[in-house]
């Protein structure tokens, strides 16, 4: 056990960002870190989640996940955010939480916490780029110390090559992709202790 403190947060329609999510959480807990794992609150209707069956069967399946509030920042002193592209921009459930976050981002709650993001597109060129440096922009703002893969490891390469964060087209995770996730997490965790020591 270290002394990091890592809130997940994510937002995942049909699963993509949630298995990213939960693999980065398995990987940050063996390395140490004290986790909570967090899912953005949905803000589509109920009628429509309902009406698609993939989107309705991952909702039920992850009732059990609780709702991130300010508090699971305020708790933490490192952040990981992973939540699909949407034409080219963070979903906007993930922005909805996120504008919920003024008052602990005006009392410096945010500050000086180790932060890194993930992304899922529908294809290759979908946004997953433009999404992790959005996330980036929001980060600054907070005063948040951003950690991302770079390409310190050889799973960058093997995954698609992404130095912002993990990015997964449609049809993922691979294993390759996962592997990219693990690393994203661990760095994480590392700088965090850095950080927190």
């Amino acid at each position: 056990m270290n002394n990091v403190k890592l809130t997940i947060v994510y937002y995942s329609t049909y699963g993509t960002n949630y298995a990213m999510a939960q693999t980065a959480a398995d990987e940050a807990t063996a390395a140490g870190a004290e986790v909570r794992l967090r899912k953005a609150r949905e803000t589509v209707p109920a009628e429509i989640v309902n009406s698609v069956e993939a989107w309705r069967k991952h909702t039920e399946a992850t009732a059990h996940i609780p709702e991130a509030t300010a508090d699971d920042l305020e708790w933490a002193n490192a952040f990981l955010f992973s939540a699909p592209t949407r034409f080219g921009t963070v979903a906007s459930q993930m922005r909805a939480f996120i504008d919920t976050l003024g008052g602990i981002w005006q009392k410096g709650g945010l500050t000086n916490k180790a932060v890194s993001a993930m992304t899922s597109a529908q294809n290759i060129h979908g946004g997953q780029e433009s999404t992790l440096v959005g996330f980036y922009t929001t980060f600054m703002h907070w005063g948040s110390i951003i950690v991302t893969p770079g390409y310190a490891d050889p799973v960058i390469f093997a995954s698609g090559g992404n130095p912002y964060g993990a990015s997964i087209t449609m049809g993922g995770p691979t294993e390759e992709e996962l592997a990219s996730v693990r690393f994203q997490a661990r760095r994480l965790v590392e700088f965090a202790a850095k950080l927190a020591s």
